[in-house]
């Protein structure tokens, strides 16, 4: 059965949530739904007492270190780290508290070249039991291609299921991003939910465009139950207004 999967995302050492690819890396700029008043520890406090699991921090761009450590303190091993992870600190991150590092533009050169080499590195450095592979796209033509730097570059790696068979073993999970709804509200990707659930290999989480908790049920229709939900802009707890975080606890305690 599909989970609701919790997150925090930083950006200037804030929780905010962010329109997917519209963060300027010069500049710092991105377009923002909401910027929270409360600290990274507030929400890693509660999603540690409501007992939620598998959530992930991403650290939008620098200035973030701070935020993502005060988070990982208040409930360690309970949250996964992402966001300018290496194979030279990814084991720093562990220590830290993490349970998880989570990796993409690492994995490709400035051009956006899958380099595998990479990854046999970071597995070998921390084991795949500790590895999540974010496979956040946009779509083209063709399907869905793999995106870096902040969603903002398309690299050579296409997200199918033979990508995904490729890829499995090297981590413990996939987290896909759909770029291109990301932020805004107005539903999942159905056809790439529905295509996650069919290649699933691994453990799997889609984020992207929730905007109610019957999204949760529709990615759990969509997916066969194989695919977990991260619900960001819509959520009450980030001022959203379509899906109540205590609903998403309950629903939870159902899977």
């Amino acid at each position: 059965m599909t989970r609701f999967r919790p997150c925090i995302d930083l950006h200037q050492g804030q929780v905010k949530q962010i329109v997917g690819g519209t963060l300027d890396d010069e500049t710092g700029s991105a377009q923002t739904n909401f910027v929270s008043e409360q600290s990274p520890a507030f929400f890693a406090k509660k999603y540690a007492e409501d007992g939620l699991t598998g959530g992930h921090v991403i650290k939008l761009g620098p200035g973030n270190e701070a935020a993502a450590l005060e988070a990982l303190q208040v409930y360690p091993n309970g949250l996964q780290l992402g966001g300018g992870v290496s194979v030279e600190n990814a084991a720093g991150f562990l220590d830290e508290g993490a349970s998880h590092v989570i990796v993409t533009s690492m994995l490709f050169d400035p051009s956006g070249h899958f380099q595998e080499s990479l990854l046999e590195r970071l597995v070998a450095e921390v084991g795949k039991e500790k590895v999540v592979l974010d496979l956040s796209c946009r779509r083209t033509e063709d399907g869905w291609q793999v995106a870096m730097n902040r969603w903002q570059t398309l690299t050579d790696l296409a997200v199918t299921s033979e990508t995904l068979a490729q890829l499995s073993g090297y981590a413990a999970e996939f987290l896909v991003h759909a770029a291109d709804v990301e932020g805004k509200c107005q539903g999942v990707d159905e056809a790439l939910v529905q295509k996650l659930g069919e290649w699933a290999t691994l453990p799997m989480t889609y984020a992207g465009g929730a905007r109610s908790m019957e999204d949760l049920a529709l990615v759990d229709q969509l997916s066969g139950g194989k695919v977990d939900l991260t619900i960001g802009s819509a959520l009450d707890l980030f001022g959203g207004n379509g899906a109540a975080y205590a609903d998403c606890v309950s629903w939870n305690k159902k899977a």
